[in-house]
C-alpha cells in the first residue's frame, strides 16, 4: 500500500507535468465506490476547462487546485496509481478518471483494487477525511512535548497509534516497523509508557525515514540497507543485516516485523 514516501513522489511528479495546464477533456469511469459524494456527470463538469494551478498533498491525499472550486482530491488507497502519457491509446487498465491536458499531455488515475478513494470538494484542508489528520513528517514540525502529551493518553500498543492517521498522517505499516526497529522500540508497548526519550527517537527516526525515502523518489532499491525494510517482507529465518532474528506478530491488526534484540 503506498505510503507517505510512494504518495509525496507522485505528487511530485503530478507538479512538474500538470502544474500551469488547462483541462480540455475529462473521462470518468462509472464507479460509485471509488468517487465518493457526487456524480460522474457533476464531477466531469466541475473540471473541464479548468486550469490546474498547484498539485498539494497531505498525508495520503493529494489534491489539484484549479482556478475555480470544487477541487478534485485523491486517496490511492492500495493499488492507486497517477499516469502521464499522451495518446488516449496509452490509457491505463482500470482507469477511474483521465483529464486531457491543453497541449496534449494526458493525466489519469488507475486503482485496481478499488480501496482508492476520489472526491470532489470546495476546501479539502478543511474538509473531512484531509481535516481528521494529524502530523505530517513532511509538512509539519515533529514537536515532541506535544507528541508526548497525545501518546501519554494513548494505552495501545505504539505500533498501533503510529498507524492512527489522526495522530501520524501518511504513516503506514512499513514505515512504523522500520521507526520502532531504528528507534530500538518494542512494538507491544503502550504508548502511554514511553518516555520523553523515547518519544523524541520516535519523532527522530520518524523525520529521518521518510525523508530519505522521498529524497530516492521512494525507490526502496535504493534504501540503505541496513533497514530492516529489505528483510521485513519474508517470514522465513531472513535475518536483518546484521545477522537478527526478525519476529512477526499482529499488533493493532496489521502483521509487524521486528527484531526482539534490539
Amino acid at each position: 500500500m503506498p505510503e507517505l514516501p510512494e504518495v509525496e513522489t507522485a505528487r511530485r511528479r503530478a507538479e512538474k507535468y500538470i502544474t500551469g495546464k488547462g483541462i480540455a477533456g475529462v473521462y470518468i469511469a462509472r464507479d460509485p465506490i471509488v468517487f465518493q459524494g457526487v456524480s460522474s456527470r457533476k464531477f466531469a463538469a466541475a473540471l473541464d476547462g479548468r486550469k490546474i494551478l498547484a498539485v498539494k498533498r497531505r498525508g495520503k491525499h493529494i489534491w489539484l487546485e484549479l482556478d475555480e472550486r470544487p477541487w478534485p482530491t485523491f486517496h490511492f488507497g492500495m493499488t492507486g496509481r497517477f499516469h502521464f502519457y499522451h495518446r488516449q491509446s496509452e490509457r491505463p487498465k482500470f482507469c477511474k478518471l483521465e483529464l486531457g491536458l491543453r497541449g496534449g499531455r494526458r493525466f489519469a488515475m488507475s486503482n485496481v483494487r478499488r480501496f482508492g478513494r476520489i472526491r470532489l470538494l470546495e476546501d479539502p484542508e478543511r474538509c473531512p477525511p484531509i481535516n481528521k489528520l494529524g502530523f505530517d513528517v513532511l509538512l509539519d514540525k515533529l514537536d515532541v512535548e506535544k507528541i508526548g502529551r497525545i501518546l501519554s493518553g494513548r494505552a495501545a500498543a505504539i505500533k498501533a497509534v503510529l498507524l492512527d492517521q489522526s495522530v501520524f498522517a501518511g504513516v503506514g505499516n512499513w514505515i512504523a516497523d522500520e521507526v520502532l526497529y531504528q528507534a530500538g522500540l518494542d512494538p507491544h508497548r503502550p504508548a502511554c509508557q514511553l518516555s520523553t526519550e523515547a518519544v523524541t527517537k520516535i519523532c527522530r527516526c520518524l523525520g529521518r525515514i521518510v525523508r530519505k525515502a522521498v529524497a530516492v523518489d521512494a525507490e526502496s532499491a535504493r534504501f540503505p540497507r541496513s533497514w530492516l525494510f529489505h528483510y521485513r517482507w519474508y517470514k522465513s529465518s531472513q535475518p536483518t543485516i546484521d545477522g537478527k532474528r526478525i519476529e512477526f506478530d499482529v499488533v493493532g491488526g496489521r502483521t509487524t516485523a521486528w527484531v526482539p534484540r534490539r
